[in-house]
C-alpha cells in the first residue's frame, strides 16, 4: 500500500531557492504553452520562498498577474470539499462506511452499496452527469442535479474498481446540505475560509463583484478565446466550482502542515490509497491523488474548468509545496509544478524534464508494451489486476499516445520506494518516457513494473 509520511517529518529547510531561475523557467513555459496568466507560490515547510503572477489576469484590459488574482479552481476544489466531510465524521454526524441512501431516498433502487468513502475515493460506480445528454446550459437546482445521476444505473459495482466521478463530488455537496442543512459553500466560508484567513476564496459567483477576478481562456484553432458560458448553478456545485488565490491557497497548505484541517487521523486516511473491495489499492485518497515523484512521495490534485487549470503539489518528505493557477484550458499546470520542484530539489526532477537516469531498462521499449497491450491485453505483460482494471477510455489514451505522429524518448528507470504497490502488484520500478507531438509538447509516461517486468499500471501527465 502506498504509505503517505506525515508532514510533521520535515527536514530542515535547504537555502534559499533560486526564484529568478524560477521565474525564467516559468516564463519560458508560458510562452511555449500560451498561457496568459499564470501565479505561482512556493513554500518550504511554512515559508513562502516565492509567491508571484506572471502575464495578464485579463488580456483584453491588460491586467497584470499577481499573487492577488483570483482564479477558477476546478477539481483542485475537490479536497475542500472531502475536508467538509472529514469535519461532518469528525461531529459524529456521519459515517464514511454509511450508505449514502439513508440521505438520498431518490436513489435507493441504485445506490445502496454506495458509501461517503466510495464517494470521496471514486470508488462508487456512479455514472458521469456530464456526458453528452448533459445540458450545461440549463439551470438545474441542487435536487434535479441529485435525480438525473440517480436516473444512471452503476458503471460497476461500488469498490470494484476506481473512476475518476465527478458527479460522485456533486453528491457529496449535496449530502452536506442534506446532513448539515447548510448549503456546502457557506459552511465552507464558516469552517475553513475564513478560520484560515482564505479572505479571496469563495464558491463562484457570475454576478457579484469580485475583486482581482482573471478572465478564463481557451485556444481554438490556435487564438485566444474567452472561455464558454455555462448556467451559473453548475458553478456552484461541489466538484470543483471555487475561487482561490495562490495567497490564499499558501494558508490552506500551512493549516494542513498542522493538521488544523481536521483531526489527524481523518487526514492520514484522506492521505491513504484508496482499498477496493479485492484488497487491492489504487493511488487515490479523499481529493487527493498519491503518486509518486521519482522515487518521493507527493500528494496533489490538479483541476480544469472554464477555461482555468490549476494544481497543488506537497512533497511532504522534502517539506515542499508548490501551488500553480492559470487562466488557460489547455496549460499544463501540473508539469509546471513539478518542473519547479524538480528545480529546487534534484530528487524531483521530473519525468518530462529527465535527459536519462542510470538503471535497469524494461525487456521491450515502453512504445512497444502500450500498442501490445491496445492490440492483444490478454497477452501482454500486465499483471491480471491492471488486465481486469483496463477500460475503454484507457486503451484510448494509449491508443493516442503510439499513434505514427508521436515522437518517443526513454528517460530510464528508478527503484520504486518501498513499500510501493499499484492495483494490489508490488511495484520493483517506476520506468519513464516521453510521447512527444510535432507540435510541441506531449505527454509523459511512468509506467510501474514488478520485480518480473509485468505492468501493473501506468500513468502520465501532459507538458
Amino acid at each position: 500500500m502506498i504509505a503517505i509520511l506525515t508532514l510533521l517529518l520535515y527536514q530542515a529547510p535547504p537555502p534559499a531557492p533560486d526564484t529568478a531561475a524560477i521565474s525564467t523557467y516559468i516564463e519560458a513555459e508560458m510562452r511555449r504553452q500560451r498561457i496568459p496568466g499564470l501565479s505561482v507560490a512556493v513554500l518550504r515547510g511554512d515559508s513562502v520562498a516565492l509567491s508571484r503572477g506572471y502575464g495578464f489576469a485579463n488580456v483584453e484590459l491588460h491586467v497584470p498577474a499577481s499573487d492577488s488574482t483570483v482564479y477558477q479552481s476546478g477539481s483542485m476544489g475537490k479536497q475542500f470539499t472531502a475536508a467538509l466531510v472529514e469535519m461532518l465524521v469528525e461531529q459524529g454526524r456521519l459515517r464514511l462506511d454509511d450508505s449514502i441512501v439513508r440521505w438520498f431516498p431518490e436513489g435507493a433502487n441504485v445506490w445502496r452499496g454506495v458509501t461517503v468513502r466510495r464517494l470521496l475515493t471514486h470508488t462508487a460506480g456512479i455514472a458521469e452527469y456530464t456526458d453528452s445528454t448533459f445540458d450545461y446550459r440549463k439551470d438545474y437546482t441542487e435536487d434535479e442535479l441529485v435525480k438525473f445521476a440517480a436516473s444512471r444505473p452503476l458503471a460497476f459495482q461500488p469498490g470494484e474498481r476506481w473512476s475518476y466521478s465527478n458527479t460522485g463530488y456533486l453528491l457529496l455537496g449535496a449530502l452536506i446540505r442534506r446532513v448539515s442543512g447548510q448549503f456546502y459553500g457557506d459552511l465552507l466560508r464558516d469552517s475553513v475560509f475564513r478560520p484560515l484567513g482564505m479572505n479571496a476564496s469563495r464558491v463562484i459567483s457570475e454576478a457579484d463583484i469580485v475583486p482581482n477576478r482573471a478572465a478564463g481562456y481557451r485556444l481554438e484553432d490556435g487564438e485566444l478565446k474567452n472561455q464558454e458560458w455555462v448556467a451559473p448553478m453548475l458553478n456552484t456545485t461541489a466538484d470543483g466550482a471555487l475561487y482561490f488565490t495562490v495567497r490564499d491557497v499558501t494558508r490552506w497548505a500551512i493549516a494542513l502542515n498542522h493538521r488544523r484541517v481536521a483531526g489527524g487521523r481523518l487526514l492520514d486516511t484522506a492521505w491513504t490509497a484508496v482499498r477496493l473491495s479485492d484488497g487491492a489499492t489504487y493511488p487515490y485518497g479523499f481529493g487527493w491523488y498519491l503518486l509518486p515523484q521519482r522515487t518521493e512521495s507527493r500528494i496533489a490534485h490538479t483541476g480544469s474548468w472554464q477555461g482555468f487549470k490549476t494544481v497543488i503539489a506537497r512533497y511532504p518528505q522534502r517539506g515542499l509545496t508548490v501551488i500553480v493557477l492559470a487562466n488557460l484550458a489547455e496549460a499544463q499546470v501540473g508539469a509546471i509544478a513539478y518542473g519547479v520542484a524538480g528545480m529546487l530539489d534534484p530528487a524531483l526532477q521530473p519525468p518530462h524534464l529527465l535527459a536519462q537516469v542510470s538503471g535497469p531498462r524494461p525487456p521491450a521499449e515502453i512504445p512497444a508494451v502500450l500498442k501490445r497491450i491496445v492490440a492483444v491485453p490478454d497477452s501482454a505483460p500486465i499483471t491480471p489486476r491492471f488486465r481486469r482494471f483496463l477500460s475503454r477510455d484507457l486503451t484510448d489514451w494509449f491508443g493516442g499516445l503510439v499513434s505514427e505522429r508521436r515522437q518517443w524518448s526513454f528517460a530510464g528507470c528508478d527503484a520504486a520506494p518501498r513499500p510501493l504497490s499499484y492495483l494490489g502488484a508490488q511495484i520493483a520500478y517506476l520506468c519513464h518516457a516521453r510521447s512527444a507531438r510535432p507540435s510541441g509538447g506531449g505527454t509523459a509516461v511512468t509506467v510501474l513494473y514488478t520485480a518480473r517486468w509485468q505492468v501493473a499500471g501506468v500513468e502520465g501527465y501532459g507538458y
